[in-house]
């Protein structure tokens, strides 16, 4: 097997489920979506840096998706607010 094939194969999985996350539109659902990329790409992180070769442009993507991870994990800490102040304006308006 080549190193590229090979390569590809312990990436897919962090990419996948980083993908999973960013899409996801339950809301229910996301928080454990997020927790599954990042378990993996934290996986993937710990592997690469057992590895040796050039690496820098995967653990680049890595920091990347983990940044965008947080802020998205972020964003959804100020979410259930907003969510409750909009289902108490609608309760006044149909009072």
């Amino acid at each position: 097997m080549n190193t590229a094939t090979c390569s590809n194969l312990y990436t897919s999985p962090w990419k996948d489920l980083y993908h999973a996350a960013i899409h996801e539109s339950d809301l229910t659902r996301l928080p454990e979506r997020i927790t599954d990329a990042e378990a993996a790409l934290v996986m993937r992180a710990r592997e690469l840096s057992y590895a040796s070769g050039d690496k820098m442009d995967e653990e680049e993507s890595l920091d990347d998706a983990m940044c965008i991870l947080r802020a998205l994990r972020s964003s959804l800490k100020h979410r259930p607010t907003a969510f409750q102040s909009a289902a108490d304006f609608d309760y006044q308006k149909r009072a």
